[in-house]
C-alpha cells in the first residue's frame, strides 16, 4: 500500500492551517477553520497550531484499539488540555477544525468525519462509500446569502457571523472539533471489510470542490485522478476551476492510500 499526500496554501500571507498525516494504522486529516475574526485575540496559539496538535493526537491514537469515536475524544481533551490555561478554550472564535480519519485494523477499513472534510473508500465491487457531513455547508450556504451585499466589516456583517457562529456546536447546527470531546458523538462513522478495497482519499473542503462544489468529476472519477494523475493533479485541477469560475481558494489537502485491490492490517 503507498500513501499519497499533496497539500496547497489557499490564502497568501496566512499559514496552510491544514494538517495530514499517516502511520501504519491509518490516515488522519485535519482541517483547521481560518479566518475567523477575533480568533488571535482568544488563542495565542492559532489554528495551524491547533491543526497539527490535534492531527498528532490523532495518529499517536490510532493504534490504541479504542473505537475512533473514542481516539478523537481523547485527540480533542488533550489539545485543550494543553492551552486551556493561557487561551479563552470555549469562545466561539477559538480555534476548531474538520476532521477525517482511516483506521485499517482487525479486517475492516474504519472511517470518521466530523465537520466538512470527506473520507472516499473505494472497493472491488460497487461504488465508492463516501462519508461526508453537508450540516456546515448547508448551514453556511444560506448565510453566504444573506451576507450578499452587506459591506464587509458592517455592524450587520458582524451581526450574521456571530449568528452563523451560534450554530457551531449546537442542536440543528453542524459540529466539529474544538474544545468538547462530547462533540465525537455527531461524527460520521463506518466500516467495510478491508478485503476489496482499493483505495482510499481524505480531501478537505478545499480540495472536496472539485466534486461537490465544481461538478468537474463524481467520487469514483476523484479516486481515478488520484491513481492517474495523484493527489497534486486533483489539487490542479481545482485551481484551474476556481481560476474559471472566480472563487477564491483556500487550502486544499488530499491525502490516500493506493493498493492493488485488496487492504490489510499489516
Amino acid at each position: 500500500m503507498r500513501v499519497l499526500l499533496a497539500t496547497d496554501a489557499g490564502h497568501p500571507g496566512r499559514a496552510n492551517e491544514d494538517f495530514a498525516g499517516a502511520v501504519p494504522a491509518g490516515l488522519v486529516l485535519v482541517d483547521g477553520a481560518g479566518g475567523v475574526p477575533g480568533a488571535g485575540e482568544v488563542c495565542r496559539h492559532g489554528v495551524a497550531w491547533y491543526a497539527r496538535r490535534l492531527g498528532g493526537a490523532l495518529l499517536g491514537g490510532l493504534s490504541t484499539g479504542g473505537s475512533l469515536r473514542s481516539v478523537l475524544a481523547e485527540s480533542i481533551g488533550q489539545v485543550t488540555d494543553a492551552h486551556r490555561d493561557t487561551c479563552d478554550v470555549t469562545h466561539p472564535s477559538s480555534p476548531h477544525a474538520a476532521v477525517a480519519v482511516l483506521r485499517c485494523a482487525g479486517g475492516l477499513v474504519e472511517h470518521l468525519v466530523l465537520g466538512d472534510a470527506v473520507a472516499v473508500v473505494g472497493r472491488v465491487a460497487g461504488g465508492p462509500l463516501v462519508a461526508h457531513d453537508p450540516r456546515e455547508v448547508v448551514i453556511a450556504r444560506s448565510f453566504e446569502q444573506r451576507l450578499v451585499g452587506v459591506a464587509e466589516g458592517s455592524g450587520e456583517h458582524r451581526r450574521l457571523l456571530a449568528e452563523l457562529r451560534g450554530h457551531r456546536n449546537a442542536p440543528g447546527g453542524f459540529w466539529v472539533a474544538k474544545d468538547d470531546p462530547r462533540v465525537v458523538d455527531e461524527a460520521v462513522t463506518g466500516d467495510c471489510p478491508a478485503t476489496g478495497v482499493t483505495a482510499a482519499a481524505l480531501l478537505s473542503n478545499g480540495a472536496s470542490r472539485l466534486v461537490d462544489t465544481f461538478g468537474l468529476t463524481d467520487w469514483a472519477g476523484l479516486l481515478r485522478l488520484l491513481d492517474t494523475e495523484g493527489p497534486g493533479g486533483i489539487i490542479r485541477r481545482v485551481r484551474e476551476a476556481e481560476a474559471r469560475h472566480g472563487v477564491a481558494t483556500d487550502d486544499a489537502t488530499v491525502l490516500g492510500w493506493r493498493g492493488t485491490g485488496q487492504a490489510t492490517d499489516d
